[in-house]
C-alpha cells in the first residue's frame, strides 16, 4: 500500500503568525509567559524505556517540534519568543542518532528568569520546579490558557493539510476494517489490528486515541476496548478510530452491520445518520454548539418516538432530558492537535448539571477555521435503562419495556470531522462510507 499520509510541518512564517496571534489574544504589556513541553515518562520497571512522548499542545503548536524538556518563553515588553531546549546528549546521538536540538540551550533559562523575577507571569504546559521556584506569582495562568486555546481553535493551512493527511490514512484503515468484518472468523480485536495496520501503512505515526471496536451489545459501551468477541450475522459493529500524523489526528466513527442486516439496526442507523447530516449542515460560523446539540437531540428523539420507544413531543422530551437515556454524550468537540484539541467553554460559561448537557465538551460559537466532530448516537445501555431513578423520572416519556427489547442491538454512532468555513461546512471525512452494510 502506498504511503499517503504526509504531515505539513509549519514553516517559520506560519509559526510567526501563530505567535503573533497568541500575543494579540494575551493582551500582555510587560508580563511573561512560560510554556513547558513536558518530558518523557519512564515505564515502571522498564529500566531505560519511556512511554511515547507528545509535548503539551500549546508548546507543539507554537514551536513546531517535539523536543522534550523544553520551555517556550515570551516577554511581552520585548515582544520576543525564546524556545529553550535541552541540548542533545551524547547518549541520544549514539543510541538514537539524534541531531542538534532546535532553539536556545536550556541552561540559559535560569538567568532569563532571574532577570524577570519581578514580572507577573503565566505558567502553562508542564513547567519545571525550577520555574515555579523563581516565579511563584503565576496569577495570569488561567486567563493565558483561555487566550491560547482561543488562538489555537482556528486552523491554518499547515494544520488543515496535516489533518487531511491523517484523514486519508484513517480512510485506508476503515476500508481494511470493512473488508475484515466480512471474513468468516472476524473478531473485534482482528478488526482493530487490520484497521491500525492499514493506517500505519498509509503513513500514520500512531493512533490518535485508543481504537474502539464494539460488536453487538458491546457497541453500547461508549469507549469499548476491543476483545475477542466474534462478529455474527446481523450484528452491529461500532468502530471509532483515528490515525495521527505529526500530532494531528482524525476522529471518525462508523457503525456497520454484518449481513444479513438486522431491520432494527437499519432503523436506528437511519435515524442517527439523518441527525448527523443535519448537525453537519448547521456547522456554520456563529452557530452556538450547545444549541446545535439540543437541535440534533430533537431529531434523535423524533426517531425514537416513531419507533414507540419515546412518548411525546420531541422538543419537550429533550427539555426534560429523556433523550439522554439513549444519547448520553455531547454532540462533538474540536479536533486536530490531539483528539479533543482546543475545546472547552467560553469564559463565563460553566458546565451544566442537566443530564442532557453535562457531557458537552464545549460550549462556544463556531468560527470559520475551526474543525469539529459531529457525532450523534443512540445506544441501549442496560445500566441506564434499568436505573430505577431514571425509570421513575421518565415513566411518562419512555416506554422502558419496549426499550428493553432493543438492548441486544447495542448502539449506533456516526461521526465526521467538519471544517467550518464562511462558505459552509466542509466534511473532511465524507469519503469514508456511511453505508450500514460493511462490504
Amino acid at each position: 500500500m502506498e504511503s499517503i499520509g504526509i504531515a505539513s510541518r509549519p514553516n517559520e512564517q506560519q509559526l510567526e503568525r501563530r505567535r503573533r496571534r497568541t500575543a494579540e489574544m494575551l493582551g500582555f504589556h510587560d508580563e511573561i509567559l512560560l510554556i513547558g513541553a513536558g518530558s518523557p515518562i519512564p515505564v515502571p520497571g522498564g529500566l531505560d524505556r519511556v512511554h511515547p512522548f507528545t509535548p503539551h499542545p500549546h508548546y507543539l503548536w507554537l514551536t513546531g517540534h517535539t523536543r522534550g524538556g523544553g520551555v517556550l518563553a515570551y516577554d511581552a515588553a520585548e515582544n520576543r519568543w525564546t524556545d529553550f531546549v535541552p541540548p542533545t546528549s551524547d547518549a541520544e546521538r549514539i543510541w538514537e542518532g539524534a541531531g542538534d536540538a532546535p532553539g536556545t540551550p536550556l541552561d540559559l533559562l535560569t538567568s532569563w528568569l532571574r532577570e524577570r523575577a519581578d514580572r507577573r507571569a503565566a505558567l502553562l504546559g508542564t513547567p519545571s520546579a525550577l520555574i515555579e521556584a523563581v516565579l511563584p506569582q503565576a496569577d495570569l495562568t488561567e486567563s493565558a490558557d483561555f487566550a491560547i486555546l482561543a488562538a489555537r481553535r482556528i486552523k491554518d493551512d499547515a494544520e488543515l493539510s496535516t489533518i487531511q493527511a491523517a484523514v486519508r490514512a484513517t480512510a485506508m484503515g476503515f476500508e481494511a476494517a470493512r473488508e475484515t468484518i466480512a471474513r468468516p472468523h472476524a473478531t473485534e480485536r482482528l478488526i482493530q489490528i487490520e484497521l491500525e495496520a492499514a493506517c500505519f501503512r498509509a503513513g500514520g505515526d500512531s493512533m490518535g486515541y485508543d481504537t474502539i471496536v464494539g460488536v453487538g451489545g458491546n457497541a453500547a459501551v461508549l469507549h469499548f476496548a476491543p476483545g475477542d468477541r466474534p462478529v455474527a450475522p446481523g450484528d452491529a459493529i461500532l468502530i471509532d478510530a483515528g490515525c495521527s500524523i505529526g500530532g494531528y489526528t482524525a476522529d471518525v466513527t462508523r457503525t456497520f452491520g454484518r449481513a444479513p442486516l438486522s431491520p432494527r439496526l437499519a432503523q436506528i442507523h437511519a435515524i442517527v445518520l439523518d441527525a448527523e447530516r443535519f448537525g453537519v449542515s448547521r456547522c456554520v460560523p456563529g452557530q452556538e454548539w450547545r444549541e446545535l446539540h439540543l437541535l440534533v437531540a430533537e431529531r434523535l428523539a423524533a426517531g425514537l418516538v416513531h419507533l414507540g420507544i419515546l412518548k411525546g413531543e420531541p422538543a419537550g422530551l429533550v427539555e426534560q432530558d429523556a433523550h439522554a437515556v439513549f444519547f448520553p454524550h455531547g454532540l462533538g468537540h474540536l479536533v486536530g492537535l490531539g483528539v479533543r484539541d482546543a475545546s472547552g467553554y467560553l469564559p463565563g460559561r460553566a458546565r451544566s448539571e442537566r443530564f442532557g448537557l453535562a457531557s458537552l465538551r464545549m460550549d462556544l460559537p463556531l468560527e470559520a477555521g475551526m474543525v469539529t466532530t459531529v457525532e450523534p448516537g443512540l445506544y441501549f445501555i442496560p445500566r441506564l435503562l434499568r436505573d430505577l431513578a431514571l425509570r421513575e423520572r421518565h415513566a411518562n416519556a419512555i416506554d422502558f419495556e419496549a426499550a428493553e427489547a432493543w438492548i441486544g442491538l447495542g448502539g449506533v454512532r456516526i461521526e465526521d470531522n467538519i471544517h467550518v468555513t464562511e462558505s459552509g461546512p466542509v466534511n473532511m471525512t465524507e469519503t469514508i462510507p456511511h453505508v450500514l452494510e460493511a462490504k
